[in-house]
């Protein structure tokens, strides 16, 4: 079962301009002119945007509205957050949502969230991994009252406020020879107000160490703001961390290992691909999915156990931009299932029975009303469907997935292989007629008069006349245009047609029908005369023909109604179009290399006959 968890937005999204100043990010008054526009980057969904803004901010009483630095000359603060919301559209659009947000959107990295009391027990390393990897940390101190934020405690320590992480080192002080302890140094961005427990800069613990291993860990006494304390020390004291983990092009320094980063763009369908959580077996598999291939294991692994480390992150996009519209944040997740060795490089999309009868290999701990969810694994080399979702389905969106890891790493989208079994129309069987075929010739022939051939509205006529004796069908009959499209698929000379089937063409078309019938019937189990869009996916796999998730997206917007589902008559219609216009590629693709080059004129008679 699938958890679903809403997590309350932070009051303001202020805490992360404060990291801005670890960034150097400083614009002031001496650097603009009341003329001039400057230019900021920012990480927007997998690429990097300038947003050009002037130096026209808001005031009130000639103060500052929003942001401001302590300094009167000092703007960059201000500049900053205008530009942050002319990216989002307005600034009422940046109230509310999490620090992390900003964090991600000022460096382009993917961030990490830990409650001290659920860290895992590797934490430390994790933490010293992503330092030498340049990410950014931040930890803070929750304050149960919120009138008593950035109060004071008798440790030094203030709650409700922001600190850095700026090292984690090891020392071996002269009493304790076979032991290391762990240490963490932090910053107050106040430049105060620091630690005074064990470890802080005037503390004994320090005259146990010698000069060699001060030197090391760069102690000074001195008012900065920045401190060091013991590991365990940290970790009863804070009660969550940040890390904002860094990818390859925000990173200019050669020495600092990299992530290897892979990025997937996706979107969730309605009707088509938006299938909801595993709570809806019947819609899941119908989701993107992403193919992880993890291919080499970490260099120091844990406890001697092989595996491979990676972080998983899903965010959803452009919520925030569209709050005005009534946009809210989804609640998303995802899910990760490894691939069966005898599957290792095939490209299907996973069908349904798959996780049926398959259970996650991992997951995210709880579906979250988060721009993003982010969790860290690790897993055996080998290959893995990673199944993004929102937790109900029918929820539309647009979405991007990134896996950081420590060694190589590759991830695709899954998309099926575009093909069709059976393009060309076979030929009628010489067996002998059955007691529908006979009725068929009859009605052909009263109709069809002398030249034995018949045209849309008269083959319309003949099907209908039949096909309403399918009380299990609940179908009014096949409208005019869908027998066009029949007569286009069945006419023998196609480009250069009559607009006319004979006997011979009939009985092809009539031998299709059938077989798509009972595809229809087989899906339309409970007689409501339609199957809905997600089963539509797997009727259009049983009649012969392979699509992507773009395909089947226009499927369900051209064939569906509003309610998401699909009758008879569009059902057949849906089938003849595309049964015509993989046998027109046939007839254009002379080579067989999967690609085509057509005139206007051959287009325009391509499309418009068929």
């Amino acid at each position: 079962m699938s958890k679903k968890r809403n997590y309350p937005d932070e009051s303001h999204l202020i805490w992360a301009f404060k990291v801005c100043r670890c960034l150097r990010i400083l614009l002031t008054l001496d650097h603009i002119d009341s003329a001039s526009s400057s230019a900021l980057q920012f990480w927007r969904y997998g690429d990097w945007v300038d947003v050009v803004i002037d130096d026209r901010i808001p005031t009130f009483n000639n103060q500052l509205v929003f942001t401001k630095s302590a300094e009167r000359n000092e703007f960059w603060s201000a500049l900053l957050e205008k530009a942050y919301a002319k990216l989002h559209g307005s600034y009422e659009a940046l109230k509310g949502g999490n620090t992390t947000e900003a964090m991600e959107d000022f460096t382009g990295g993917v961030t990490e969230f830990y409650e001290m009391k659920e860290a895992p027990k590797e934490l430390y390393k994790i933490m010293k991994k992503a330092l030498e990897r340049g990410s950014l940390m931040g930890c803070s101190i929750d304050s149960l009252v919120p009138a008593r934020f950035e109060t004071r405690t008798v440790t030094g320590l203030v709650k409700g406020h922001a600190y850095s992480v700026t090292a984690v080192e090891e020392c071996r002080p002269s009493q304790h020879k076979d032991a290391k302890v762990r240490l963490v140094r932090l910053r107050n961005p106040w430049g105060q107000v620091e630690w005074n427990g064990p470890w802080s800069d005037n503390s004994k613990e320090w005259a146990t160490l010698s000069k060699a291993e001060k030197e090391k860990l760069q102690h000074q006494s001195a008012e900065d703001g920045e401190f060091w304390m013991s590991f365990e020390d940290f970790k009863k004291n804070y009660t969550k961390i940040e890390i904002c983990n860094l990818t390859p092009d925000a990173l200019e320094d050669d020495k600092i290992h990299k992530w290897t980063v892979s990025v997937n763009e996706g979107r969730w369908v309605r009707g088509c691909s938006a299938g909801g959580c595993r709570n809806y077996p019947d819609t899941f598999w119908t989701n993107p999915q992403y193919r992880l291939r993890l291919l080499e294991e970490d260099d120091d692994p844990e406890d001697n156990e092989v595996g491979c480390t990676f972080v998983v992150a899903l965010m959803q996009k452009n919520r925030r931009k569209e709050r005005k519209m009534g946009a809210n944040l989804f609640t998303i997740g995802f899910a990760i299932y490894e691939v069966p060795k005898e599957m290792h490089g095939n490209k299907q999309h996973m069908q349904k029975d798959f996780f049926l009868f398959s259970s996650s290999k991992a997951r995210c701990k709880s579906y979250i009303n988060l721009r993003e969810v982010t969790q860290r694994f690790r897993l055996s080399p080998g290959e893995y469907v990673i199944v993004p979702s929102t937790y109900e389905p029918h929820q539309e969106g647009e979405f991007i997935l990134r896996v950081f890891s420590e060694k190589r790493n590759t991830s695709e989208e899954i998309e099926n292989r575009i093909e069709a079994d059976h393009p060309v129309p076979a030929p009628a069987s010489a067996g002998e007629e059955s007691e529908e075929d006979q009725q068929f010739r009859t009605i052909f022939q009263e109709i069809a008069g002398d030249d034995m051939e018949i045209t849309a509205n008269e083959l319309k006529n003949v099907l209908n006349r039949v096909i309403t004796k399918h009380k299990d069908l609940n179908t009014e009959g096949f409208s005019l245009e869908s027998c066009r499209s029949m007569i286009a698929l069945m006419d023998v000379s196609f480009m250069d047609g009559t607009g006319r089937l004979n006997l011979q063409e009939f009985r092809h078309l009539w031998n299709k029908i059938k077989q798509w019938q009972g595809i229809f019937k087989h899906y339309n189990a409970d007689q409501s005369g339609s199957i809905n869009s997600y089963e539509m996916r797997n009727a259009v796999n049983d009649a012969g023909f392979r699509l992507n998730n773009q395909l089947y997206d226009i499927i369900t917007m051209r064939y569906a109604n509003e309610n998401m589902n699909i009758d008879f008559d569009s059902f057949i219609s849906c089938l003849v179009r595309l049964e015509a216009m993989f046998r027109a590629f046939q007839a254009f693709d002379q080579d067989g290399d999967g690609t085509i080059r057509l005139s206007v004129l051959e287009w325009l008679q391509l499309t418009m006959y068929a």
